[in-house]
């Protein structure tokens, strides 16, 4: 009687799988998932990184930026071909600030290229 009940067990574990189809289909969902993450939290992250690099690369005099640390203040001296810029945290206090510490460009000064052309009419 008790041979009768393992029977099944190793008939069901003696049968062939689905075949390479099958291994496909179970890592479909993990596939998606992955695709649906990146369109969702991947992309737009490297895309926000890629406006930041812009924006500090654009840091003119006059712009208010926020550090890593908390900081807000007003950019006083930029230099294209220096890590460093010069920053007034308070009247009269200024700090020199790695570009790499800015986290966020406030306001900027810059104007666009076809501005120029409106304020001329």
């Amino acid at each position: 009687m008790m041979s009768n009940f393992l029977i099944p067990a190793a008939y069901a574990q003696s049968a062939g799988g689905g075949g390479a189809g099958s291994s496909l289909m179970s890592f479909l969902p993990f596939i998606g998932v992955f695709v649906i993450m990146y369109f969702l939290m991947i992309r737009p992250q490297q895309q926000k990184q890629k406006q930041l690099q812009n924006e500090l690369k654009s840091l003119r005099r006059g712009d208010r930026i926020v550090t890593a640390g908390g900081i807000i203040g007003i950019v006083q001296k930029s230099r294209d071909d220096s890590q460093e810029i010069e920053v007034e945290i308070a009247p009269n206090v200024r700090v020199m600030v790695l570009r790499s510490t800015v986290t966020t460009v406030l306001t900027s000064t810059a104007k666009p290229a076809n501005d120029v052309a409106d304020a001329k009419k």
